[in-house]
């Protein structure tokens, strides 16, 4: 029953593997009978080679690592042989080139002669011309490989050069140890003559025209990484699954950064002074986490803009009833300086409207505007205006707009139908690039929707220079939320590109508030994240390509601490590590007000 079953996902399983685009690596599944389900794990898994040692034994080929280790009922007809031609015949998958790789380990001219008497039982196996039966281990003379027959290949352990063609036509691969050239283990990397010995060997092995295979190679991600980007063709593993999932997905994993945010040197006048603030720009990354940052800094040639800040913290992420918060409730608890459950906006845990920043400064004779790669509903600007018990329900968060204290928002796309009549005293602009020249008291604008990658990365830094030239024009203090709100959007995919892409684009609207605050004294700048988003780590990398190795851990919100960055007068109030929502109470402290 077991084995029905195992047969029945894997004719699903393979089939779905083999319809995928043939990689330019192999995997071969090194000392395969040692798998809890010898040959079907390995081809499930995508191996396109599997490895059986074999003994000739009262003429029964035995599968075992050892003499010692033999077991009756475990030969190669019932392990690899009828598997196989069950496979073929059963139409599950083997759709592309397959190798038998069969290890002799008893004397080989008699060992071979066994072998090849018993695949006459198998002629579907010998006919499949995407199957290839090699030997390896004790072999013949290599003068006597043209003697075998048409289906019987070689593994040739030696890089010197072949003169005759009819020999290197029995030839399928070469294989040599990996602990001749270097003792690495796997971790870290390779040391560079290590590099170059090896790479060295791998040019010499395809000059033949052959693949290539190491065996007694370390067995992990650093090291399948390590041989693909050499060019070793076979990846020798015992362990086929975790090492097809790893480098089926690494091309997606892997990104080179093309465009770069300038870094700027902020002049640190103002920053950590005792004077008054008078401006508060907080800027949020949505997802933005040490991680993102850290891979987006790597990738911008090794620094960003805001790498440059000295004064630094980091906030605790969760939320009143979870222990990984949402947008909604990181950014309420940020705007209104209580914790708040996720889905909520702008309300507390009984569903009472709080008194978000905005609200409060506007009593102080402030005004406010969000800056947002998101729409306008989005639960990070959103909780900075409106008060809904759900940030799902969209028509009663847009209608909470006209009644904000808001004098400026910009948002990505107008996708709300009825927002056209719920605008109230808002004058809609035409485009970004007028914003900053408007009289009027409360305007909006729309970002081009949806914004194209590689085609948008000053689009948010355009947005703030142009809040920031309307918002000092009308001559009083003002508070203004910028979000760089699709590194979190990335995340969610475990596009490592798109976030380092956004996180560029983030750290280009990073500059442009600190040269603003660099001109006005009295601003104080703030830069967070709500929460991480991927459970991202960044393994492996190459700072010569400005490339980077991103490796997420899941598709949602984690539940890490985020840092906190801080520019300006007051600045080093936001040392330390504390509360999301008591980021809200060090902003009015700091402005030097009542809550």
């Amino acid at each position: 029953m077991r084995k029905l079953i195992f047969l029945t996902i894997y004719s699903l399983f393979v089939n779905f593997v083999f319809a995928q685009t043939i990689p330019d690596f192999r995997i071969h599944s090194h000392n395969d009978y040692f798998q809890n389900i010898p040959f079907y794990k390995a081809v499930a898994a995508g191996a396109s080679s599997v490895e059986a040692d074999v003994f000739l034994v009262d003429s029964l080929l035995m599968v075992a690592h050892t003499e010692k280790e033999i077991e009756m009922g475990r030969d190669l007809q019932s392990l690899y042989l009828d598997p196989l031609q069950r496979s073929l015949e059963m139409n599950l998958g083997l759709k592309r080139p397959f190798q038998l790789l069969i290890d002799i380990k008893t004397e080989a001219y008699a060992t071979l002669e066994a072998i090849i008497k018993a695949f006459d039982a198998y002629p579907t196996i010998t006919a499949n011309k995407n199957i290839s039966i090699v030997i390896s281990g004790n072999r013949p003379a290599i003068e006597d490989y043209v003697n075998y027959p048409d289906y019987i290949f070689f593994d040739y352990q030696s890089l010197n050069p072949i003169a005759s063609p009819a020999i290197l036509n029995k030839i399928a691969l070469i294989s040599l140890s990996f602990k001749n050239l270097s003792d690495w283990n796997g971790k870290g990397r390779l040391t560079h003559e290590d590099h170059e010995k090896v790479t060295s060997t791998v040019k010499k092995a395809h000059a033949i025209g052959k693949p290539f295979r190491f065996w007694a190679t370390p067995d992990s991600k650093t090291a399948w990484k390590a041989f693909v980007h050499i060019g070793v063709d076979f990846i020798n593993t015992d362990m086929p699954f975790e090492c097809a999932a790893y480098l089926k997905t690494l091309n997606n994993r892997e990104y080179r950064n093309m465009t770069f945010s300038e870094v700027y040197q902020p002049t640190y006048v103002s920053d950590k002074a005792q004077g008054k603030v008078r401006n508060v720009i907080l800027m949020i990354g949505d997802g933005n986490g040490l991680t993102q940052i850290s891979a987006t800094a790597l990738a911008n040639k090794g620094e960003l803009s805001l790498t440059q800040l000295k004064s630094i913290g980091f906030l605790k992420t969760q939320s009143a009833d979870d222990f990984t918060t949402d947008s909604a409730g990181a950014a309420t608890a940020i705007a209104t300086g209580e914790k708040a459950r996720n889905r909520a906006i702008g309300v507390d845990t009984s569903g009472v409207k709080l008194e978000n920043i905005t609200e409060l400064l506007f009593k102080n004779g402030f005004i406010s505007g969000v800056v947002t790669t998101d729409g306008i509903t989005g639960a990070t600007p959103s909780s900075f205006y409106a008060h809904q018990k759900d940030r799902s329900l969209t028509e009663e968060i847009i209608n909470d707009l006209p009644k904000s204290k808001l004098s400026l928002f910009i948002a990505n796309g107008n996708s709300t139908k009825s927002m056209s009549n719920a605008i109230g005293s808002f004058v809609l602009l035409p485009e970004i690039n007028v914003v900053g020249q408007s009289k009027e008291d409360k305007i909006g604008a729309f970002m081009p929707s949806p914004p194209v990658l590689d085609q948008n990365y000053k689009e948010l830094a355009n947005a703030t220079v142009n809040a920031l030239q309307f918002m000092q024009s009308k001559d009083k203090p003002f508070f203004l939320m910028v979000e760089g709100a699709k590194i979190d959007s990335y995340g969610h995919e475990n596009d490592i590109g798109g976030v380092i892409a956004e996180g560029i684009g983030f750290d280009m609207a990073v500059t442009e508030v600190l040269k603003f605050a660099d001109t006005d004294s009295s601003t104080l700048v703030i830069i967070t994240a709500d929460h991480e988003t991927g459970g991202l780590t960044i393994p492996q990398g190459n700072m010569d390509r400005n490339e980077i190795e991103g490796d997420f851990t899941t598709h949602d919100h984690t539940g890490t601490m985020v840092p906190v960055f801080a520019y300006g007068p007051h600045s080093f109030d936001f040392q330390g590590v504390y509360e999301n929502n008591e980021l809200f109470h060090k902003i009015i402290h700091a402005l030097e007000l009542k809550e």
